[in-house]
């Protein structure tokens, strides 16, 4: 790891850090200088990436978070400013989808089924986890950036959440919430100089597009609206976590950033 100082000195939560666009995100912060609490459901996906930046000589610890659960973040993000003293970024990443988890293959356009067969079980997940968990997340981490000084949320969005499309009303709706949230969090917090913003990612090889992307004829059809012809990739979206993170944005607040190969300017 040839650790870089974009982010040296900082103190940095990342969500949904065991794998995909976390896991890459927590990599990349850690080796522009940060120390990384990365958090997830997923216990020894976590531990193997914190591992991973330990041997490559970055700072980095698991914690267990369930996002939706308030408890748990004030107990992390008590113990993270009682372990490194501060809290400087939280990067909002952990998500789902809504699809069936045991489907390898997603077989029709519409991964999370069309609004009639909707579930209310499954919406109440999807926007729990991907809306209510970034909440949360945000209003956890206010009190100590404001201790600080300031400080970066970044919340992960999604093209979902600026165009819709056929695949997955629970999903967009949960993303067009974050994108909405953290403009109004942003307003709220300019004073203290936290800034917030949302990142917009377009269709990236991650663990939850790869049922998607299994499908050939889904996959084509993703790619073929991609104007750069190829899937994203998480270190695409983890260096635009890594610009809202460090000083260079340090006016940057309630904007979109939109890492989506073209796909939404065509």
């Amino acid at each position: 790891m040839a650790t870089g100082r974009r982010l040296a000195g900082k103190v940095a939560v990342v969500t949904g850090g065991a794998s995909g666009i976390g896991a890459e995100t927590a990599r990349v912060f850690a080796a522009e200088g940060a120390a990384v609490v990365v958090c997830d459901v997923n216990a020894a996906l976590g531990e193997a990436v914190v591992d991973g930046i330990g041997g490559d000589g970055g700072t980095a610890v698991f914690r267990p978070l369930q996002v939706t659960d308030e408890e748990e973040w004030a107990r992390l993000v008590a113990e993270t400013e009682e372990s490194h003293g501060k809290l400087d970024v939280l990067a909002n990443i952990a998500g789902i989808s809504g699809r069936d988890p045991r489907q390898n293959i997603q077989p029709t356009r519409a991964a999370g089924g069309l609004v009639e067969d909707q579930p209310l079980e499954i919406w109440d997940r999807v926007m729990a986890v991907n809306a209510t968990g970034t909440f949360l997340g945000t209003r956890a981490v206010i009190a100590p950036m404001r201790r600080v000084g300031g400080g970066s949320v970044i919340n992960i969005s999604s093209i979902c959440g600026i165009v819709g499309s056929f695949a997955n009303p629970a999903y967009h709706a949960s993303k067009g919430a974050v994108r909405i949230f953290s403009k109004s969090a942003a307003i709220q917090y300019a004073a203290d100089n936290i800034r917030v913003n949302s990142i917009h990612p377009g269709f990236v090889d991650t663990p939850m597009t790869e049922p998607g992307h299994a499908n050939p004829e889904i996959a084509r059809k993703r790619l073929d609206a991609t104007p750069l012809g190829r899937f994203g990739t998480p270190r695409d979206i983890a260096m635009g976590c890594l610009y809202l993170a460090s000083d260079e944005a340090a006016w940057v607040t309630g904007s979109e950033l939109v890492i989506d190969g073209g796909m939404t300017a065509s």
